[in-house]
């Protein structure tokens, strides 16, 4: 399995979204600049980081979502590539299209940095495979906007296809319909607000991430 990690000026979770994936799948895994035009040959997964891609300025993730690399990320997304996008990743996949509906100031208008408690909404993907529908786990979030906006028409949408991936278990920052991860139509693109590589150790005070990076390489590896 190989892995490519883009990095924005202003990532600040890239290497650890490099470790969880190749600790906790063995993935080969190259950092990639948002400035190269191309990604490496043979990659099976693309993960997007969190941080603050050129400072959060214009719109989260909205510059980023214009580098180089970002036309090459589209294009492994439409032949079926898998993405991963967490927290300001997330926003530069709704930025780029990928993934529909938008990630706004938090409601209470404050920056939120804690575990929180997840619903997993589905279990039918490449990311979720290893959760139970309706299990509820613990994940760090850290955002100033995480709030998932959408109209009433595109989430009744998302709730048909089960495409909502996780909700939060209480209203943390005012995301409609608790709403804290979506999917792609082709469910090969994931985006979440809370940080799933920031929970692969003990010493990162609990270990509810490591069954999505396992989820991933048993589905990668079996296809």
């Amino acid at each position: 399995m190989r892995a490519a990690v883009i990095v924005f000026p202003g990532s600040n979770c890239d290497r650890d979204m490099a470790v969880a994936l190749r600790e906790v799948t063995g993935a080969e895994t190259a950092m990639v600049w948002h400035g190269d035009s191309g990604l490496p040959d043979n990659i099976d997964i693309v993960g997007i980081p969190g941080g603050f891609s050129f400072g959060d300025y214009l719109r989260c993730g909205a510059i980023a979502a214009n580098s180089p690399i970002c036309r090459a990320v589209v294009d492994f997304a439409a032949k079926g590539g898998a993405v991963l996008g967490v927290c300001n990743g997330f926003q530069v996949l709704t930025e780029t299209g990928l993934l529909p509906g938008a990630l706004m100031r938090n409601a209470n208008l404050k920056f939120i940095c804690k575990p929180v408690e997840l619903v997993v909404e589905t279990a039918d993907s490449l990311f979720t495979s290893g959760y139970e529908k309706g299990q509820r786990i613990e994940i760090p979030v850290a955002h100033h906007d995480g709030n998932y906006r959408a109209d009433a028409e595109l989430r009744a949408q998302l709730e048909a296809e089960d495409r909502i991936a996780f909700r939060y278990g209480t209203d943390i920052n005012g995301a409609d319909d608790r709403i804290a991860g979506v999917l792609s139509e082709n469910r090969r693109v994931l985006g979440l607000m809370p940080h799933p590589e920031r929970a692969v150790d003990p010493l990162h005070g609990g270990t509810d991430g490591v069954a999505m990076f396992r989820s991933l390489a048993a589905s990668l590896v079996s296809a």
